[in-house]
Formats: structure tokens, C-alpha cells, sequence
């Protein structure tokens, strides 16, 4: 008998207990993983005495166990296993780390990535392992997650409603983490409302702070913020949520509409394995960006431990490519330490750059396959997308740069060498979604600060992480308003015919911004009359961090923390519905589409 012939009869005789004992590893599953996330919120989130850690470090353990086993399982009921390991390849690779630091901390009491990590002059261990469970935990929780999707119930529901429901399920998550009282260094637990702002504004990479990263929050609360803008960056669960009721529902062509703010339509139904393409490059851009600046730091971090200084590099890449613009430093890039150090600077411009891009756009011009593609056949050129969005970010950091550097020569610019006034005025042009500032921005004089408002309601790039109108929308809005002062019969861009459904939805979303936009800016004056009687404090104020919240940019002229409590609210619902997107929120309070081929007569109005 050979091998084959004996994986065969061991499966003939499973096969009748197979899906009895599927299902329920899965259901123990699910268990265990939110079991296992409740005793890590105990442990990092609560200060513990020595027994009770020990405690809920031998759960944490038995979790892993559990993991690896209900895995062997899986792999013996599987008919085919090396199918099944090349499916699971990246979960599999998880277990057998798993099994080796398992056997490590049994026979030596501790883990190999901490000898690893000592062995190469690290040390500060305790952040590296905290990051390294926290890290574990969330990858096999998210894959089951994502693999059990029979678990789930199957509630046909708005695909709008679910994009949304995902977002207020990890800012949900998010507030509860950072109300734990070891996430401040502070005395007590951060309050709800506060924690509450953070968590949105961190998820929506927004970046406005009603409290000082650095001093407010322990390691563990800046590890929280920093999953937060991953996952909210990415749009990781969104997405994935998508994915997965592609799969299960078969969602038509048409409800895929509502996630414009991250993917286009074509891209989303070419590619089923588009999700892990995007964590990959995205993973990749934001190693390459924390190791350049790890080099570039220069005195900043002098006196840090190493693995701080790598905490630093991680979280300000992170937070620049996902155009967050959260700071570890105090008064941002602003800080004493680092506002001439021009190297840190343009990093985190090409950073903020691609981030606001896009991924569509950066797999047009940057993926081999397209590289070789063109190379082969000069004739074929980058998409009509991906022209939208690299011409005109290229021309609005052009722009910006220009009015920033010719109106602020004298002001905030002034005292600094011609390259670090280009480099300062290219950087907060670029900046302009995510948040970072290398000057006081109450200190930019009117005329800059109207044009930085322009500059922020239009924002990135359609599927980045900034936010905005996007440029996809101005640029359509503009073609078509050149197409009425050269009475043109269609309206074109790029040597490219733009439909009638995209002007209508750019022209809806550019409505929804402005609509948004004044009724949240009169509700704010009425709020917030106590900023207004400031000397130093005028309506222009509330205008610029209204939009720099509802375009999830994060820049502010220092009266975050000034709000009052409705005032939080109205700047929260701003980030949040500007991050979602506006489509996404009207399809959401739409209800179903009804479709109908009832047309009525044409009517006529003068117009202007």
C-alpha cells in the first residue's frame, strides 16, 4: 500500500464525521479567538499582578495550541492536502512559527524572536513582543474571520451598510482599547469622548489630536493608534467584507459603486486576489519608507533606545503613506528636533505622495507586468485613471507649492535657505491630505490658509488614503464645464469620452462636500462661540478645520483642542462620513434602488 492509497482510506473513514467536526473547530474557533482578544485586552490594557499575568499568559498559550491544532485537523480532513497547503500557504506559515517558538519557550523558557532580536543590539524587547503576540493574534483571528464565512449569518444586507458597519466596528474596538487605563501614562483611563475622537480619527486617518501623542499615550496606546490607522488606511475590513460577499452573494456590478473611495469598479471584479496584492505593496512601501527614515533621524532620537527608534520609523511611515499625519513628536515635524531636517521631510512627502496616488494608480505605473507590457508594445500607455490622478496631484502640489513658497516668503518661510523653503513649500502642498505640518500652521497668514482650504476639499486621489472631492472628481467637473464655454457636444478628457454617469456622480459627490461641509461649519459657530471670542480667532478657523476634518486631512490651526463636546461630535461625524465616502453614505440612506424606464419630457429653464 502506498502513501496515496493510505491518505485515501484514512479519508474514506473521516468522511462521515468531517463537516460534524469542521463546523464545530470552527465555531471553537471563533470562541477562542475572541476569548483570546478579551485576555490580551486584560493583559496589556489593565496593570497585572505577577500570578494573574502568568495566568492569562498560559491562555494565550493554550490559544496558540488550539490554533495549530484545529489547523492539523483541517489539513488530515482535506482530500487533497497539498492543495490545501498551497490555499493556506501564508496560515500554515503562521502555525510553523508558532510550533517553533512554542517549542523554544518549552525547552528554554523563552522565545528565539527575542534571542534574535538581542543578538542584534536591540534593546527594547518588551515593545517588540508585545507587537509580535498582538500581531499573531490579529492575523489568525482576521483569517478565520475571513475563511469562516459559513459561521456567519447570511444577512443579505446593503453592501453600503456593511462598508459602513465595518468602519464603526473597529472605531468601536478602537475606543474601548484606548479607554484601558494602560494606554495612557496619564493617572486613570482616557475619557470616552476623547477616546472616542481619537479612535475615529485615527481609523479615518485624519490625524486631528485633541491630546499629545507622544506625552498622553504609553507605548501600548500608540501600538493601538497605529493598528488603527493601518486598518483604517487600507480600508482592510472593508474590503475584505466586500470580498467575502462577493463570494458568498454574487453582489452585481452595480452595488460595487459604493466603494469608490478605494478601489475602481473594473479593478475590484479583474482581480480576486487584489486584497492581498494591496497589503503586500502597501507593506513594502511603508518597510522601504520606515527603514530611509530610520537612517535619516540623525540627533532627533539620540538617547532612545534601538527598538524605539525603529517604533518611530514604523509609525511616522505608516502614517505617512496612509496620509494620517499622526505625529510621535510634539507639535508634529514642526518639533525643534526634526523642522530642518530636510532628508525626514521629503521622505514623508514621497510617502504622503504615492499614499494619496493610489493603489490603482501605483499598480498602473509601478507593477512588472504593466512595465514590461509597455516596454514591449510602446503603443499602450497608462490608464485614463491613472492620468487623472497622477496629473493633476502632480499639478496641485505644483500649485500649492508655488503660492505656498511666493506668499509665505516672508512669513512662515522666512530665515530658512532657498532649499528649505522649497522644501518646506513642496511638503505642505503634498501634505495637504495627510496632516503633517513642518511650520505652525496658526501661524500661515489668510491668503495661504483659503488656499489650503481649496487645496484640502479636493484632496488625493480616487482608491488612496486621503480624502476629498478627489481629483477624479475635479477633473471630470472641469472638463465638463470647458466642455460648456467651448460648446462642445461631448466631454472629453485625456483624448477620452467621459460617460454621463460619471459627471452625475462627480457632480453628487462635489454637492454632498459643499452641502456637508456649510452645514457642519454653521453648526460649529454656533457650538463653538467660545473659540470665536478669542482675539487671535476668527470664523476662518472653524471653515479650516471642518474641511481638514471632512476631507480626513488632519491639519489644524491648534483649536482641536479648544472643542467643546458637541463640537467633537460635529468634527467626528465630519471625518467619518468624509472617510466612508459620500456615495457610499447617500447609497446607504438610499435604501434599495429602484430601477425604472419611465421618461418623461424634456424641460427647459434658463440657466445662470
Amino acid at each position: 500500500m502506498n502513501f496515496q492509497e493510505f491518505r485515501e482510506r484514512i479519508n474514506v473513514g473521516l468522511y462521515q464525521s468531517k463537516d460534524r467536526v469542521l463546523g464545530g473547530l470552527k465555531i471553537l474557533n471563533l470562541l477562542v479567538s475572541a476569548s483570546a482578544l478579551f485576555v490580551l485586552a486584560l493583559y496589556y490594557g489593565f496593570p497585572n499582578e505577577s500570578e494573574t499575568a502568568i495566568q492569562l499568559l498560559v491562555f494565550v498559550k493554550f490559544s496558540f495550541g488550539f490554533y495549530v491544532l484545529q489547523y492539523i485537523t483541517r489539513l488530515l480532513y482535506d482530500f487533497q492536502p497539498l492543495d490545501f497547503l498551497r490555499r493556506t500557504w501564508f496560515e500554515a506559515a503562521v502555525m510553523v512559527v508558532l510550533v517553533i517558538e512554542g517549542a523554544s519557550d518549552l525547552f528554554t523558557g523563552d522565545l528565539l524572536i527575542i534571542r534574535f532580536i538581542q543578538s542584534v543590539g536591540f534593546n527594547s524587547i518588551s515593545d517588540f513582543y508585545t507587537i509580535l503576540i498582538q500581531g499573531y493574534f490579529f492575523t489568525i483571528v482576521l483569517a478565520e474571520l475571513l475563511r469562516g464565512g459559513r459561521v456567519l449569518p447570511r444577512i443579505r444586507l446593503n453592501p453600503a451598510v456593511i462598508f459602513i458597519m465595518s468602519f464603526l466596528g473597529l472605531i468601536t474596538i478602537g475606543t474601548v482599547l484606548l479607554m484601558l487605563p494602560e494606554m495612557t501614562v496619564q493617572p486613570g483611563s482616557m475619557g470616552f469622548l476623547d477616546a472616542l475622537f481619537t479612535s475615529t480619527s485615527a481609523t479615518c486617518v485624519t490625524g486631528l489630536m485633541v491630546v499629545d501623542t507622544v506625552t498622553f499615550f504609553s507605548f501600548k496606546g500608540q501600538v493601538v493608534i497605529l493598528a488603527l490607522i493601518q486598518l483604517g488606511g487600507l480600508n482592510l475590513i472593508a474590503f475584505g467584507s466586500f470580498l467575502v460577499l462577493a463570494s458568498k452573494f454574487g453582489l452585481g456590478v452595480r452595488q460595487h459603486d459604493v466603494i469608490e473611495d478605494f478601489v475602481n469598479r473594473d479593478t475590484f471584479n479583474a482581480s480576486s486576489g487584489l486584497l492581498g496584492k494591496v497589503l503586500m505593496w502597501c507593506l513594502a512601501i511603508e518597510a522601504g519608507g520606515a527603514l530611509i527614515m530610520h537612517l535619516t533621524w540623525g540627533e532627533a532620537l539620540n538617547g532612545t533606545a534601538s527598538g524605539r527608534q525603529w517604533f518611530y520609523s514604523v509609525f511616522h511611515s505608516v502614517s505617512a503613506f496612509n496620509n494620517a499625519g499622526i505625529s510621535l513628536f510634539t507639535d508634529g515635524l514642526a518639533n525643534a528636533a526634526i523642522d530642518g531636517n530636510y532628508a525626514l521631510h521629503w521622505t514623508v512627502t514621497v510617502l504622503v505622495f504615492f499614499g494619496a496616488l493610489g493603489m490603482v494608480a501605483i499598480f498602473d505605473l509601478f507593477d512588472m507586468a504593466r512595465l514590461r507590457e509597455r516596454m514591449s508594445q510602446p503603443w499602450k500607455h497608462i490608464g485614463f485613471a491613472t492620468k487623472i490622478a497622477l496629473y493633476f496631484s502632480l499639478g496641485l502640489v505644483a500649485f500649492g507649492a508655488a503660492a505656498f513658497w511666493l506668499l509665505e516668503a516672508d512669513g512662515t518661510l522666512a530665515g530658512m535657505s532657498p532649499f528649505g523653503q522649497l522644501t518646506t513649500s513642496v511638503f505642505q502642498s503634498a501634505t495637504r491630505t495627510s496632516g503633517f505640518n513642518t511650520v505652525d500652521i496658526g501661524a500661515v497668514r489668510v491668503p495661504m490658509l483659503f488656499l489650503l482650504i481649496i487645496l484640502m476639499f479636493i484632496g488625493s486621489s480616487s482608491s488612496s488614503t486621503g480624502g476629498g472631492i478627489k481629483t477624479s472628481t475635479l477633473s471630470i467637473v472641469m472638463a465638463d464645464v470647458w466642455r460648456t464655454v467651448r460648446n462642445l457636444d461631448h466631454v472629453q478628457l485625456f483624448k477620452r469620452t467621459v460617460p454621463e454617469v460619471l459627471r452625475s456622480r462627480a457632480y453628487s459627490v462635489l454637492l454632498f462636500f459643499l452641502v456637508g461641509n456649510t452645514v457642519a461649519i454653521f453648526l460649529l459657530s454656533i457650538t463653538e462661540s467660545h473659540i470665536l471670542e478669542f482675539d487671535d480667532r476668527t470664523l476662518l478657523d472653524l471653515i479650516f478645520e471642518e474641511v481638514s476634518a471632512f476631507g480626513t486631512v488632519g491639519l489644524s490651526t491648534g483649536i482641536t483642542a479648544m472643542l467643546s463636546p458637541m463640537g467633537k461630535v460635529i468634527i467626528m461625524l465630519s471625518m467619518f462620513v468624509g472617510r466612508v465616502g459620500t456615495l457610499t453614505v447617500a447609497y446607504a440612506l438610499g435604501g434599495r434602488s429602484v430601477q425604472t424606464h419611465i421618461k418623461y419630457p424634456e424641460g427647459h429653464t434658463m440657466v445662470g
